[in-house]
């Protein structure tokens, strides 16, 4: 459970298109040495994700479980840059650390607009692969989920990252096994430098 629980963790930080871009990349030099290189614009959902922009100082907060009897809290640094020509997708990488692991991560943002949805595609340090997340706005918030086997149990998450005042976010995420109800599995507080 110790090991769903750190990639659930890394999910959240984590909270996806290189894979679609390094398919379409052959097709995408051919077409760029043939015509001329059209100005930069961004997608109306893509420009939703400004806020994340830049470096944020960001602690998380566990809750006491079984896993964690007492709690615990993490501090780490989070960084957002626009992808290479900026109008595609998020590159966010972060690192935290402290008595609840170590963890590392990378996250890539994007907007799918065949499913009308972004797409977040997470790497980190404590599982091979990506786990991939599906989002939107809801209300004032972007809420991200995924479902994935780990240990032979289907783990259901659900992100949900607020601005609550300039240069302030938090986010939320959420975890339960099969259909049982959820439960917090970390609350991060993430302030802009």
């Amino acid at each position: 459970m110790q090991k769903n629980r750190k990639i659930a963790l890394t999910a959240l930080m984590l909270t996806p298109a290189t894979l679609g871009c390094a398919a379409a990349w052959p097709a995408r030099q051919q077409e760029s040495a043939n015509a001329p290189e059209p100005a930069s614009k961004s997608a109306r959902e893509m420009d939703r994700l400004k806020f994340y922009l830049g470096e944020w100082d960001y602690t998380e907060t566990y809750p006491k479980s079984a896993s964690y009897p007492n709690g615990g809290k993490n501090t780490g640094l989070y960084t957002s840059k626009p992808a290479p020509g900026g109008n595609s997708h998020l590159i966010n990488g972060f690192h935290s650390k402290g008595p609840v692991g170590d963890f590392e991560g990378l996250l890539v943002i994007t907007w799918d607009p065949k499913e009308n949805f972004y797409k977040a595609y997470a790497f980190g340090n404590n599982f091979p692969g990506a786990l991939v997340e599906t989002g939107q706005f809801e209300a004032d918030a972007l809420v991200f989920r995924t479902e994935f086997s780990a240990g032979g149990t289907t783990l259901k998450l659900r992100n949900v990252t607020r601005v609550v005042s300039p240069g302030k976010l938090v986010s939320e995420e959420y975890f339960a096994t099969k259909d049982a109800p959820e439960s917090l599995l970390v609350t991060v507080e993430a302030k802009k430098r």
